[in-house]
């Protein structure tokens, strides 16, 4: 379980987050759902171990992530909103690389590759500058999914990816979830989040304003329009 407990945090005297607190279940897909500035990409930070709260306490399975940063990520994958990997090299190195920095067996490269779904079409052995922006994109999913981490913290993932893409990274999350896997994701796209998540939580300046799941009657797109004090027209 994730516990975010009256998280603060503050840059140069501006709050980004405000006393959010929040608690995220096992094997569930938890949206968080704002306009851009309302503190999701602070938070998914935080819970990275990326970024410092001014206060409060974020806890992973019973493991404070301020006072015990690098046993805190052990459970985690993070996908940070925009990716970039150098040029030069091959897809493959890429993956070889992080799969090196996370202790992952070499075999689990293609292993993901083959069961991801994502089609990543013989992509490993081009080189980054070959790719375009959405296979880039898809690099970075694999990335972050390799180390098969019970916490995937993902930040606008579907940032760059075509319809095809996107469709294949909702089937993929939701086979992780069946499988176990706890995922976190920040997306300013409703169409995300009816298709894809458990629950939400909608972020307006820093604060949690709802939390609420889209089987519910009322609609997200109603209440997160009404909470951005704007007027939606059925």
């Amino acid at each position: 379980m994730i516990e975010i407990k009256h998280l603060v945090k503050k840059y140069d005297g501006v709050v980004a987050v405000d006393d959010l607190s929040l608690a995220i279940g096992e094997g569930e897909i938890l949206a968080l759902l704002g306009p851009n500035g309302s503190g999701k990409t602070t938070t998914l930070k935080a819970i990275a171990g990326l970024t410092i709260p001014t206060s409060g306490q974020i806890v992973i399975n019973g493991i404070d992530v301020r006072e015990q940063p690098k046993a805190a990520r052990q459970f985690i994958s993070f996908l940070p909103q925009r990716v970039a990997f150098h040029d030069q090299l091959l897809a493959r190195e890429v993956l070889e690389f992080y799969a090196r920095l996370r202790d992952v067996p070499s075999s689990r490269i293609d292993e993901f590759l083959a069961r991801s779904g994502l089609n990543f079409n013989g992509f490993a052995e081009k080189r980054i500058g070959e790719l375009s922006g959405g296979m880039i994109q898809r690099l970075g999913l694999a990335v972050a999914c390799l180390p098969n981490a019970p916490y995937l913290i993902l930040d606008e993932p579907t940032l760059s990816l075509d319809l095809e893409g996107v469709i294949r990274f909702r089937d993929l999350m939701r086979r992780l979830r069946d499988e176990g896997t706890t995922i976190v994701f920040a997306t300013h796209v409703f169409s995300e989040v009816q298709h894809l998540a458990d629950r939400v939580a909608i972020m307006m300046n820093g604060r949690l304003v709802a939390l609420t799941s889209g089987a519910e009657e009322i609609s997200l797109e109603d209440l997160y329009l009404a909470r951005a004090g704007e007027r939606h027209e059925a």
